[in-house]
């Protein structure tokens, strides 16, 4: 027997009913940057449609929005390249 998946069965390839399959598990880590814009919630200098696409498109993703009195703090982040 196979001692690294003996919970796959052997012969067709197909699991016998009722059988579960364990996929292996594959440590992955990963780590991220951040980017932090600050505007001011006051004015017109919040983030504008086309800013938000630009950021998305560079692998950005909004994590989140934190108003502190006048001025929002928006948080990206994004998987940093290796």
């Amino acid at each position: 027997m196979n001692a690294i998946s003996p919970s796959r069965p052997r012969g067709s390839g197909r699991a016998s009913p009722g059988s579960r399959v364990v996929p292996p598990w594959v440590p992955i880590e990963c780590r991220w940057e951040y980017k932090e814009l600050v505007r001011d919630a006051e004015g017109t200098e919040l983030p504008t449609e086309a800013e938000l696409n630009t950021l998305g498109a560079d692998g950005w993703e909004l994590a989140s929005a934190v108003r502190e009195g006048p001025r929002v703090h928006f948080y990206f982040k994004r998987e940093r390249v290796r």
